[in-house]
């Protein structure tokens, strides 16, 4: 139970973070995407923000050794990084420069509607099946 509501709280703050700062609109994060005389730096100040959330937490969270959940805390051991790595971060990549949506943000736009958002989802949610299946 303690896990559920943990998610849910950091889930609607996630979302409520993503409609503050206008990354659930594609256009801020195309808008980021696109060099030029247009480029709209908006993204990188909501990644800079975000870090400086994040790592306090995460050096509390080591130091403690277990999430708030209760379980334990293990580390992502460095250096892991390979070829399987490396396309699915090209793929993402690649989605997330064609629709301007990365997962989150694509959830709270159809949850606010977004017909674009709505018709994202089944291809990731599709995507995500795909890598499990091949993942076996």
């Amino acid at each position: 139970m303690r896990l559920l509501l943990t998610s849910i709280v950091a889930g609607l703050l996630f979302g409520a973070g993503l409609m503050l700062s206008g990354m659930a609109d594609p256009g801020n994060v195309l808008g980021f995407l696109t060099v030029g005389p247009d480029w709209n730096p908006s993204l990188a100040l909501v990644m800079g923000g975000a870090l400086l959330v994040t790592a306090p937490g995460f050096a509390w969270v080591h130091r403690r050794g277990r999430l708030l959940d209760g379980r334990s805390f293990t580390p992502v051991a460095h250096g892991a990084i390979d070829g399987r790595l490396l396309a699915g971060a090209a793929l993402f990549g690649l989605g997330w420069g064609l629709s301007g949506y990365c997962p989150g943000p694509a959830v709270v736009s159809a949850g606010l509607g977004h017909t674009d958002a709505l018709l994202l989802l089944p291809a990731l949610v599709t995507g995500a099946w795909l890598a499990r299946l091949l993942d076996r």
